[in-house]
């Protein structure tokens, strides 16, 4: 997420970019309906119609319930990813994304990218108690950078503009989403009115920086991440880690602008442009760059 944490599930526009890191689905037909799943996470084995739950395994086999009926019969599956779960890269709505695809050619169903993305957010809600705006799904069938509107539904695809330098650092541990959302809600109960201008806020604010990036104009994208930081401080979602570490971040000057990217108390901080080697010390520094290409289908010798 480059922008538009919290706001996107108050329908508010955010700015999300599918990252150069991916999963690999693998589906061979069986001629039974047993279903077998080969994974880092577990190995798996049920019988279709009778899908026996898997935590590890559970955006997945909400995928394959989603689409049971559909599917000519059992299959062998294999999952390989580029990066780990720990990690917030949006691994559930990757493996989401291509779970959605891989079943519907295996089912013949010919779909566009709303219509996935739709059924892929259905499943995802199925897993998350009904919560997810659905943004990092959007960037994981388009690719690239995404202006993602939830409402009214819109997956608009941005231009990279050239020196686009982003950076995470993970902070070595994360909170899950959905126990963010229920502590937010706690802290604001008393002033629903007073957080809702905040989510205004940070939504006018994503916009801003949407008009930016179509512009190239990085510096003042990274300003506004900057501002953007601080309507999540606010909100607050931030810690006395992430403080420290976005404070030392700042301090480098080739650091145009820095802000949690995810839902907050953990998990990663985003810079824009190049650091300096090793800037914090203690703390895995990953490089990232926008994936030209969404989920890509190619059929199996």
């Amino acid at each position: 997420m480059l922008m538009g944490e919290h706001a996107v599930l108050q329908g508010e526009v955010a700015l999300v970019c599918a990252v150069d890191a991916r999963i690999e689905v693998t589906l061979r037909p069986r001629s039974d309906r047993q279903v077998h799943i080969h994974s880092s996470l577990c190995q798996y084995q049920s019988d279709l119609d009778r899908l026996t739950p898997q935590p590890a395994l559970s955006f997945v086999l909400a995928a394959v319930s989603a689409y049971r009926t559909q599917l000519p019969s059992g299959f062998d599956l294999i999952i390989e990813s580029g990066f780990s779960s720990t990690i917030g890269l949006g691994s559930s709505a990757a493996v989401t994304a291509a779970m959605v695809v891989a079943l519907e050619h295996f089912a013949s169903i010919e779909s566009t990218l709303l219509e996935q993305f739709r059924s892929g957010l259905a499943i995802i809600h199925t897993v998350q108690e009904g919560r997810g705006s659905g943004a990092d799904l959007a960037a994981s069938l388009s690719g690239g950078i995404v202006c993602f509107s939830p409402s009214p539904l819109q997956i608009e695809a941005l231009q990279c503009p050239d020196g686009l330098t982003l950076s995470l650092f993970y902070c070595g541990y994360k909170m899950k989403t959905p126990e963010v959302l229920r502590y937010v809600e706690s802290r604001w109960q008393q002033e629903p009115q007073l957080l809702q201008q905040l989510y205004r806020l940070m939504g006018e604010t994503s916009l801003a920086a949407v008009r930016a990036l179509k512009a190239a104009d990085l510096i003042t994208l990274g300003r506004l991440m900057q501002v953007y930081q601080g309507l999540m401080d606010a909100l607050g979602v931030n810690d006395a880690t992430l403080a420290k570490m976005l404070a030392d971040l700042r301090q480098d000057s080739a650091v145009l602008g820095s802000k949690i990217s995810g839902s907050g108390l953990g998990d990663c901080v985003l810079t824009l442009g190049k650091t300096t080697p090793q800037p914090l010390q203690g703390f895995s520094q990953i490089s990232i760059a926008p994936a030209k290409l969404g989920v890509m289908l190619t059929p199996c010798c």
